[in-house]
């Protein structure tokens, strides 16, 4: 018994997550921003891929603060993945956030808030200060525990050492417990910040290196430091703008981060913290890193909420605005009034519009190669190609939705390999939009609410049984 909760215990940590873009890793791009056919996750759309990786690299230089791009294109082209392919490339320091247009209407707070939020959750501020430190290598450390227990707090002694010189410090219970805590113990180098008490483990010293036979392969061997054991050090954090907001708003601080009860947050706190981020830059403590706010959807926004995005990219704390959508022209909500993508024309002349184009037979078939590699299904060769046409027949989505479920079907039959006929018995079982619609057309008399039913049998009709 004890066996087999062990192994169930193993499998369980080893369950992953597979998202509709979770093969994404990148734009694609080489140095000179030219689109390698299959790279990073992306196949095909070379033009609209070219087009991100100019915007990405004007982001980097910090020049398109303010700016708008709108990715337009037919459903299923690759509008998400460019936008998850620009945040990878951005790397982790560069603040990005995501939404859909539908969600601003369920949040409990009006929606210009939510906008603003969203906005203020996209720009970074990078905070520079200086600490002092007491760095060195770990000596001695001795504890010394009272024979009754809560009879006294525990005392202790630390010494360490730098290739100058060598000191011994008193030890309180809150240090002794950090120190616990960290694992600490002779030959490894430490930094203490002096104002919070903070213990960071550096590794270990080259020179205890031969002390022990047993060591993980993560252990990290450093020298020994030099110098005096105080210092003063530059240290960076990297917050966003809503951060700042939330702990300066709420009495809890930083823990209504935690909660996610920010609420709506006043303008004058805003504008306060405003003046202090541009004081701090001033001085050369901060430095504003302008992020990605991706809004997808972008149509399901109404009227009010284009008008608000109009005077939120003319603020010089903007970060870079990219929107998407699948609409041509339709009405813009909350008025009758039609436009293109339904964005207003005033909203569209700000913004870079990238169009993405259909996915191609042997496009098709690259993105189904790496779903399979990312699902871990093993497809033959005639069963991709089915797959394929029937992804150039139908739309893509529905090919890749066709994976997994023929992958089931070849487990429940014993085989290895998903072959033709798994493909065929799932492509019978699941409908595409062309067949369903089909379907629909043929016995649309046995549904309820159909058109064709008040057509023919008149308003007389309907009302009696």
């Amino acid at each position: 018994m004890t066996e087999l909760k062990l192994s169930e215990s193993r499998d369980l940590t080893r369950i992953e997550r597979i998202g509709a873009h979770s093969h994404i890793r990148g734009l694609g791009l080489d140095s000179s921003l030219e689109p390698r056919d299959v790279s990073e996750g992306m196949v095909g759309q070379a033009q609209a891929r070219k087009a991100a990786g100019v915007i990405l690299q004007m982001i980097k230089d910090g020049k398109i603060a303010g700016r708008a791009i709108l990715l337009a294109g037919q459903p299923g082209t690759g509008k998400t993945a460019i936008a998850m392919g620009m945040a990878k490339s951005l790397g982790l320091e560069t603040p990005f956030s995501m939404l859909s247009g539908s969600e601003i209407f369920s949040l409990e707070m009006s929606k210009t808030e939510a906008l603003m939020q969203a906005f203020r959750k996209s720009i970074g501020v990078r905070i520079k200060e200086e600490t002092e430190i007491i760095e060195g290598e770990v000596v001695e450390i001795q504890i010394d525990r009272p024979a009754v227990s809560g009879a006294a707090s525990k005392t202790g002694k630390l010494t360490l050492k730098t290739t100058d010189m060598e000191t011994v410090y008193d030890l309180g219970a809150k240090m002794i417990e950090a120190l616990a805590k960290e694992k600490v113990q002779s030959g490894d180098v430490i930094a203490i910040d002096k104002a919070s008490g903070k213990i960071t483990k550096l590794g270990r010293s080259f020179s205890r290196s031969r002390d022990y036979d047993a060591m993980g392969p993560q252990t990290k061997f450093v020298q020994c430091p030099d110098g005096e054991l105080q210092k003063r050090k530059e240290v960076v954090h990297s917050v966003t703008l809503h951060e700042i907001d939330v702990i300066n708003s709420r009495t809890q601080g930083f823990l209504a981060l935690f909660t996610g009860d920010t609420g709506e947050i006043h303008a004058e706190v805003r504008e306060q913290i405003d003046t202090k981020v541009a004081e701090w830059r001033e001085e050369g403590k901060a430095e504003i890193v302008p992020g990605v706010l991706f809004i997808d959807e972008v149509h399901m926004l109404d009227i009010e909420c284009f008008s608000f995005l109009n005077r939120a990219l003319e603020n010089e704390m903007a970060p870079v605005l990219v929107v998407a959508t699948n609409r041509g022209i339709t009405s813009i909500r909350g008025t009758n009034y039609k436009s293109p993508h339904g964005i207003p024309i005033d909203l569209l002349d700000r913004l870079l519009i990238i169009t993405t184009q259909p996915y191609s037979e042997d496009e098709i078939r690259k993105i189904l190669d790496i779903r399979c590699q990312e699902e871990d299904v093993e497809m033959s060769e005639d069963a991709k190609q089915l797959l394929t046409k029937i992804g150039h027949e139908t739309s893509l989505r529905y090919a890749i939705h066709l994976i997994t479920a023929s992958a089931l079907y070849c487990q429940k039959r014993k085989g290895m390999v998903v072959e033709v006929q798994d493909i065929t018995r799932v492509y019978s079982l699941f409908l595409d939009v062309r067949r369903s619609t089909q379907y629909l057309m043929e016995y649309q008399k046995e549904y309820m609410f159909n058109e064709a039913s008040i057509v023919d049998g008149g308003d007389g009709d309907a009302m009696h049984d």
